[in-house]
């Protein structure tokens, strides 16, 4: 495993013994905007693996994403080796709350820098990735392009909710889709500040990735986060989108992809080839 790979991949040309806030938040917004937040190996007939030379392979050399546990994991790395002070923590994405499931079933890690402490999460996806790393602060509202997040405190337990803006459907044909039912604003994920190490998700990823009733098992997921909003294909539809604070708006460009065309859009949208033949699920 070879740091200046990692750095290679992302298109970062700074100092690789910096660590300092603005050399963090640089490689965060590059990671998100050059690896997808994917799922496909479910799809594809591939098991996906908590060990950190295969995910640095599949991410780093063959040029895949991944879910939070594969490109939070790997970032913990790049923290790691870049002499950064990290902790890996668990949290309950809202998504995925089921009150009789009591994994944690989202990886982030909390990085302090000169005292400071921020929330780093390069692997969320579509409209709720944050750009940049926030700052553990509650109640203070933290504007990037997707829109605001605000960390809410309740005793040991922390909230992350963000507020983003009316979505603008440029094709009626979508106008029910999943992407834009949610309220403006919504809590993404919760945790405490408890340590984690790798070995406290292998539950929680193994149910993902099998369980019929796992968001992940019944959706084909990727995104990309682009210099003005985002790119996501949810089984066979695929939405461009800009996001426009000026106005209020985010504009959803939608279409249905034919299978025919998957491969294509993959490659030249997503920048991903894959080995194996990719099944488009949107349950």
């Amino acid at each position: 495993m070879d740091l200046k790979e990692y750095f290679k991949r992302i298109g970062f040309t700074g100092l690789y013994d910096k660590a300092d806030l603005p050399t963090l938040v640089t490689i965060h917004k590059l990671h998100v905007m050059t690896v997808p937040f994917e799922n496909f190996s479910i799809h594809c007939g591939e098991k996906i693996t908590l060990d950190l030379k295969v995910i640095y392979k599949k991410i780093v050399l063959d040029h895949r994403g991944g879910w939070c546990f594969e490109n939070n994991l790997l970032f913990s790395w790049v923290l790691r080796e870049m002499g950064y002070k990290f902790t890996m923590l668990g949290t309950k994405d809202c998504n995925l709350k089921n009150d009789s499931n009591p994994m944690d079933t989202h990886l982030i890690n909390l990085v302090e820098i000169d005292g400071e402490s921020y929330i780093a999460d390069v692997s969320f996806g579509v409209s709720c990735q944050m750009w940049e790393p926030l700052e553990l602060i509650a109640g203070k509202d933290q504007t990037q392009p997707p829109g605001v997040f605000r960390l809410l405190n309740d005793g040991e337990m922390w909230t992350l909710e963000k507020t983003g803006r009316k979505p603008l459907i440029q094709n009626e044909a979508f106008a029910n889709c999943g992407l834009l039912k949610k309220p403006l604003t919504q809590p993404m994920f919760s945790f405490c500040l408890t340590p984690r190490d790798v070995d406290h998700f292998q539950e929680a990823s193994e149910y993902l990735q099998t369980n019929c009733e796992s968001l992940f098992t019944r959706k084909s997921i990727c995104s990309l986060q682009t210099p003005t909003g985002f790119r996501a294909l949810i089984g066979c539809n695929y939405s461009e989108v800009a996001y426009n604070p000026q106005e209020d708006v985010d504009l959803y460009d939608m279409r249905e992809i034919p299978d025919s065309e998957i491969e294509t859009v993959l490659k030249e949208k997503f920048k991903i080839t894959l080995g194996s033949k990719l099944t488009p699920v949107n349950n």
